[in-house]
């Protein structure tokens, strides 16, 4: 049901991978556009959603980079590996 900028409640079904589609008027009164995020946290059989800001866009420009490696999923996959070894030695 929609009353202004309020949308109470309405139903809606999950895909077979898990996937729901948040009605329009959801969207539109928490300001949630394509590609934006959202927090999603349970309490017991509440699912709750929050739109919230990317943490790539907060911290876009923050870190400078001077030499990208040439595969960066290896590179990440390695510091990764790197770090939690160091974390189980200490």
């Amino acid at each position: 049901m929609y009353v202004g900028i309020f949308v109470t409640e309405t139903t809606v079904k999950m895909d077979a991978k898990g996937r729901i589609r948040i009605p329009r008027k959801f969207r539109e009164a928490i300001q949630l556009s394509e590609g934006g995020c959202v927090n999603i946290k349970s309490e017991g059989k509440v699912l709750i959603i929050e739109a919230s800001e990317s943490i790539a866009d907060k911290y876009y420009g923050i870190v400078h980079v001077e030499n990208w490696p040439e595969d960066l999923e290896e590179y990440a996959k390695t510091e990764m590996l790197k770090r939690w070894k160091q974390r189980v030695t200490m």
